[in-house]
């Protein structure tokens, strides 16, 4: 019997702990298509008398509207003349937890469903992963994975960094700090607080460490299957900036906050075992370098890297996400694997049991979902056409010439998406053309908007 992971909690659980007065408020939530959580805080009476039951209801236009909450037109999933209507959310009470950070509060993730017939709706990105994951469940597999997370942490508070205009922000530390401890002392302020409150909230954590950044931290979670691992990542992504807004200080998880400095990834890790989670299928017989591997990893990692520019958007929704794929930033800049080789875009990391893909692409403005969804979609076309990988790489792939090179931006990553069959097969064509347009606007907003480097360019010299 698997034990309970401290902070997760029955349904039994939640109702002594809101008889007791321990809880008093649930949150009922849901990732959007940016991976932010969305939903309502309900009384926790009221959760257990109606919305335990019966789920609860929000607008539909949660899936279009664009970070500002502005009404995007264009969308045929939820536009003016449909009225704009409600989806249903419906409860999955194997995310039910205590939030520790917050008081008297419990968190259940809900999935969306269409209210006539209660379908899941299709674009919703925890529907978009659970598709793929019920196809790799149709062939045998169960994938497991983790990301790692990176941010930057500011003595500012998100108001004072406004005020500011986001100019002049004070990192949390001087230098670069990677593996420093010192001055991870210095920031464990905000990052024990972290771990601490995580491990109390059913997110289990492995590490932290200081990054290549000043102020930079990385903060890993427990490798899980992937469904649990978005959840957890959407939670702990929301849950360190609430932690750090009450302790007065502010993080960011922009892929690049200023030119100067190293971007934030997402390493997204991934490995396939056999359906009852027992055996890592990308274990095996064969020697390719120093890894020992099967065919199924071959294939999986042939059909991610076929398909690696054409899942792009997944990985760098934004078009700030591009700026950090720079030569000798530690983010890739082709494509090429490799065996533990921090220059590629694929790096395989561990032996036998721990056998697994770290994709470096990501960056932490990533949604997890359909970062996940889209690599299993790849690696899964992969297994069933039993796609060859290049021949592995050795040394400095920023050095390195005739190599297919990351996508230069994010509208040549959409067209490249838009015009991938297997993603329209795999994914369903409701869902690319949805997130195509999704990604343009993200980009036309950018392309009207002007920036401080035009101001300080071309105002008296133009």
């Amino acid at each position: 019997m698997t034990q309970q992971l401290q902070g997760m909690l029955t349904v039994d659980q939640l109702r002594e702990k809101i008889s007791s007065g321990e809880i008093d408020t649930v949150m009922a939530v849901f990732p959007d298509h940016y991976g932010r959580l969305m939903g309502k805080r309900l009384s926790a009476p009221f959760f257990l008398d109606s919305v335990i039951q019966d789920g609860m209801h929000a607008c539909d236009y949660l899936l279009t509207v664009d970070m500002e909450m502005d009404v995007v037109q264009g969308y045929n999933f939820s536009n003016w003349a449909k009225g704009y209507g409600d989806f249903h959310c419906v409860p999955d009470f194997n995310t039910l937890r205590r939030i520790a950070w917050l008081d008297k509060t419990a968190l259940v993730v809900c999935d969306l469903e269409q209210e006539e017939g209660h379908n899941p709706v299709s674009i919703a990105p925890r529907s978009i992963l659970k598709k793929q994951i019920e196809r790799l469940a149709d062939a045998g597999y169960v994938a497991m994975g983790a990301t790692e997370l990176e941010y930057y942490i500011f003595k500012e508070t998100y108001d004072s960094a406004q005020k500011k205009n986001f100019h002049n922000l004070e990192t949390f530390g001087s230098y670069i700090e990677d593996y420093h401890m010192f001055q991870g002392t210095k920031e464990e302020i905000l990052n024990a607080a972290v771990r601490s409150h995580m491990e109390n909230s059913g997110i289990p954590v492995e590490t932290s460490k200081g990054e290549w950044g000043p102020g930079q931290h990385e903060l890993n979670l427990r490798y899980s299957d992937v469904l649990t691992m978005s959840d957890r990542h959407a939670i702990y992504k929301q849950g360190v900036k609430e932690i750090a807004y009450a302790a007065g200080l502010a993080v960011t998880f922009m892929a690049k906050w200023r030119s100067d400095l190293a971007g934030s990834s997402m390493h997204l890790h991934l490995s396939l075992w056999d359906r009852d989670g027992k055996i890592n299928v990308f274990a095996g017989n064969q020697t390719i370098d120093r890894i020992q591997c099967s065919d199924t990893f071959r294939w999986f990692l042939g059909g991610w890297i076929k398909h690696v520019r054409s899942i792009t958007p997944f990985y760098a929704p934004y078009p700030n996400s591009y700026k950090r794929f720079l030569s000798q930033s530690w983010a890739p800049t082709a494509v090429a694997w490799s065996c533990d080789n921090r220059t590629a875009g694929f790096r395989i990391v561990g032996s036998g049991k721990s056998l697994r893909i770290e994709a470096r692409f990501p960056g932490a403005d990533a949604n997890p979902y359909l970062a996940f969804a889209a690599t299993i979609a790849a690696g899964l076309d992969g297994i069933e056409n039993r796609i060859e990988p290049p021949p592995v790489f050795s040394g400095d792939v920023y050095s390195a010439a005739n190599l297919t090179k990351v996508p230069a931006n994010l509208t040549v990553a959409t067209n490249e998406m838009e015009k991938n069959e297997m993603l329209k097969k795999s994914l369903g064509p409701e869902v690319i053309e949805h997130y195509a347009h999704f990604f343009r606007v993200e980009q036309q907003k950018f392309d009207t908007a002007v920036t401080d480097w035009e101001r300080s360019r071309y105002f008296e010299r133009a």
